[in-house]
């Protein structure tokens, strides 16, 4: 299995290089030449093979050449097996809340947010990769809120890797921030940017296109722009499709800004498990909705701060592998495309691209206090607290959007934890949601962070000042 670029202009990799190099040196996303399918035996067996099941099976095949089945097992059982940090055994379980309505709980993780599925899986895939060169590495990622915490949790005292977090400042929760800055970890290196997240991501793709300083430092990411990201959570999806899919598909509402969990699903459905549609649910940052209905890609001047911040983007990177897809896999369109998104901040999507997309996904926008009011209402109905982004999926699936009329089960994606966000959920439900035991002495750690300007060249110059792999 090799790995191409959506701008068709850089040489194809492996399956290892593609998570290590993270973006193409072209500034296209990697991708794989074609879709595996999955085996057979996962369709006989349903649910059956659990979750680090399904992982291995989506990570054999597509590292390929890279891991051995057994290897892939392997890494799959030290992310997601019984010794795992995962306080629930199932990783990611499903909960129902009526007849056809499922909440898929993917908070169980070190640091509460779903982001720990594919990051406790890229901590074993980094560490066999480093093992195997000797090399140290640089990551560097930028985060709304749960990213970071979940790369600290998988990375933090890894002895080849530095780890170097952009998060705004002031734009996360307390509980977010602390899982950032409160490791202890000397390879850890939490930054605050005097910006929202879109201005940490920018930074973020300056440094990965100065290729001269990406070479020195070793650099990779772990950004929803990560295959391995996209693998993991795949997994996911095809456990719970096949889990309630029965004869028919399962259909699927995911609470997004950067869409790499519902680009997830979409690799999923392309792998052949049982999945029908997915609901795009975005906050007041509406990108995504306001895309699949006008067919207009276009940023806002500025993300709105929301009660659900991790989701305050104006910039969906993974969305970029969609449109190579809906493309019929078109590079030079694609390239062209996103020439013009840099250029003017908006593209216009090709009518046949724009009909395959909604072939599959619908999008709804959810304003704050829909949210508030679908977290109260969830919660009288069924007791569940939900985090603000959560809700969000509760919403839109209460709201409706063009196109979206499912046949058979609904699976809402639960992304955190309510506890990462306890003012607000007192707030909406008067209920204040606990931390979890493994969580207890959070607040009582010492904070460790620096205060960085809006500017590429100061994080350039902090990051070749502390890494261990400045050559």
């Amino acid at each position: 299995m090799r790995y191409i670029s959506t701008r068709g202009e850089a040489p194809p990799v492996s399956f290892l290089e593609a998570i290590l190099k993270g973006l193409a040196p072209d500034g296209g996303l990697y991708v794989p030449e074609s879709w595996p399918a999955l085996r057979p035996y996962l369709r006989e067996n349903r649910g059956a093979m659990g979750h680090a099941g399904a992982a291995a099976e989506a990570l054999y095949l597509f590292a390929d050449d890279d891991l051995s089945f057994a290897g892939a097992a392997a890494l799959a059982n030290e992310a997601y097996g019984a010794e795992s940090r995962f306080a629930h055994p199932a990783v990611a379980p499903l909960k129902q809340l009526d007849g056809r309505t499922w909440l898929m709980e993917l908070f169980h993780g070190p640091s509460l947010a779903f982001k720990d599925v594919a990051m406790q899986l890229i901590g074993a895939l980094y560490a066999e990769a480093l093992a195997r060169s000797g090399e140290r590495l640089t990551v560097v990622c930028a985060t709304s809120g749960d990213t970071g915490g979940a790369a600290v949790e998988a990375l933090k005292g890894a002895d080849a890797v530095d780890l170097f977090v952009m998060l705004p400042k002031g734009r996360v929760s307390e509980v977010q921030r602390r899982f950032m800055t409160a490791s202890g970890a000397s390879n850890v290196h939490p930054i605050l940017i005097d910006g929202d997240f879109d201005d940490c991501q920018a930074i973020l793709k300056t440094l990965f296109a100065d290729k001269a300083f990406a070479a020195s430092a070793s650099l990779s990411g772990v950004n929803s722009i990560s295959w391995a990201r996209i693998v993991a959570q795949a997994a996911y999806f095809i456990t719970a499709s096949y889990a309630l899919g029965g004869d028919g598909a399962v259909n699927f509402v995911v609470p997004t800004g950067n869409f790499g969990d519902a680009f997830a699903g979409y690799v999923a459905k392309r792998m052949g498990a049982p999945v029908g549609r997915i609901l795009l649910a975005t906050n007041t940052n509406d990108i995504l909705a306001r895309t699949i209905a006008t067919g207009r890609y276009e940023r806002a001047a500025h993300s709105s701060a929301t009660i659900s911040p991790a989701m305050d983007i104006q910039v969906a990177s993974n969305f970029e592998r969609l449109v190579f897809e809906a493309t019929g896999r078109g590079a030079d369109t694609t390239r062209a495309l996103y020439a013009a998104f840099a250029q003017s901040g908006g593209f216009d999507i090709p009518a046949p691209a724009l009909a395959f997309m909604r072939e599959i996904f619908s999008a709804v926008a959810v304003n704050d206090d829909e949210t508030r009011a679908a977290m109260r209402a969830v919660h009288q109905r069924t007791g569940d607290l939900l985090c603000p982004h959560s809700a969000i999926a509760a919403a839109a699936a209460m709201k409706g959007a063009n196109g979206w009329a499912p046949d058979g089960p609904v699976v809402l994606l639960a992304t955190a934890h309510p506890a990462k966000f306890p003012d607000t959920v007192e707030a909406a439900t008067g209920v204040t949601p606990p931390l979890p035991g493994h969580c207890a002495t959070l607040y009582d750690r010492p904070e460790k962070a620096d205060a960085l300007s809006n500017d590429a060249e100061a994080v350039k110059k902090y990051v070749r000042e502390r890494t261990r792999a400045w050559r």
